[in-house]
C-alpha cells in the first residue's frame, strides 16, 4: 500500500518519515501521474496560497478531486486544511471544495503565537494528541455532514472528518505523533481491499486504542 504526500510546498519530508515509520510506503505527489496507485493523500502543512498556485501550474485540481470522488482518504493539515474547505473566511476561491466548512486562516495570530498542547481526540483512544499549532486556521462553520473530531478547551474546531476526507489545524508529524497518519492508513486499507476491514499493521480500522 502507498500513500502519497502533496509535494508541493511545506512539511513534506516529516509526512514522509511518519509514513515510513508505520511501515507505509510514501510517495510524493507533484503531478496527476503520481496519484496512479496510490491508496490516500497527505496534503502537508505550509502556505496555502503558494499550494494554491502550485496546484495551478501543475494540473493537479481535477486529478485530485477525481481522486477524492473515487473514495481514497485524503488528509489535510495545517494548510492542507485550508485548501480542502468549501468555503474559506475573507472570500478566496476553494481548492479542492471537498468540506463542508467554512475555514478562518492564521486564526492564532503571528509566528510568534504558536503554541502546543494536549488536545482530546476521542476517536484515537483516551490519550491525548499532542498538538503543534503555527499560524493555524480554525473552523468557523461546521456543514451538517462534517463530524468534529477534536476541539479546543474554548470549543473551536481543529479536526474534523467528511466521509474519507479529514482535515486538522496542527501538525502531528512535527510532534512524533503517529496515530493520525495510522488513522489514514487504516482507511486507504479499507480503500484498497473493501472489506478486509484490517489497517496495514493488522489492527481494527477504528479501533480505539493506542495500536491506532
Amino acid at each position: 500500500m502507498k500513500i502519497g504526500v502533496l509535494a508541493l510546498h511545506g512539511a513534506v519530508i516529516e509526512h514522509i518519515e511518519t509514513l515510513r515509520a508505520i511501515g507505509i510506503e510514501p510517495v510524493t505527489v507533484r503531478l496527476p501521474e503520481d496519484l496512479e496507485g496510490l491508496s490516500g493523500l497527505i496534503m502537508p502543512g505550509g502556505e496555502s496560497t503558494t499550494m494554491r498556485k502550485l496546484v495551478a501550474r501543475w494540473g493537479l485540481r481535477e486529478p485530485i478531486m477525481a481522486f477524492a470522488r473515487s473514495g481514497a482518504p485524503i488528509l489535510g493539515t495545517c494548510a492542507g486544511m485550508i485548501v480542502l474547505a468549501t468555503e474559506i473566511a475573507g472570500g478566496e476561491e476553494p481548492v479542492f471544495p471537498l468540506l463542508d466548512v467554512t475555514v478562518q486562516r492564521n486564526a492564532f495570530g503571528r509566528q510568534l503565537d504558536s503554541f502546543e498542547t494536549e488536545l482530546p481526540f476521542p476517536i484515537l483512544g483516551d490519550t491525548p494528541v499532542h498538538a503543534i499549532f503555527i499560524r493555524a486556521p480554525i473552523i468557523e462553520r461546521v456543514g451538517p455532514g462534517v463530524e468534529v473530531l477534536a476541539r479546543l478547551p474554548d470549543g473551536r474546531v481543529v479536526a474534523v472528518r467528511q466521509g474519507n476526507v479529514l482535515a486538522i489545524s496542527f501538525h502531528p508529524e512535527l510532534a512524533g505523533e503517529t496515530r493520525i497518519h495510522r488513522l489514514v492508513a487504516a482507511l486507504a486499507s479499507e480503500y484498497s481491499d473493501p472489506g478486509e476491514g484490517t489497517a496495514a499493521d493488522g489492527t481494527e480500522p477504528w479501533f480505539m486504542g493506542e495500536a491506532v
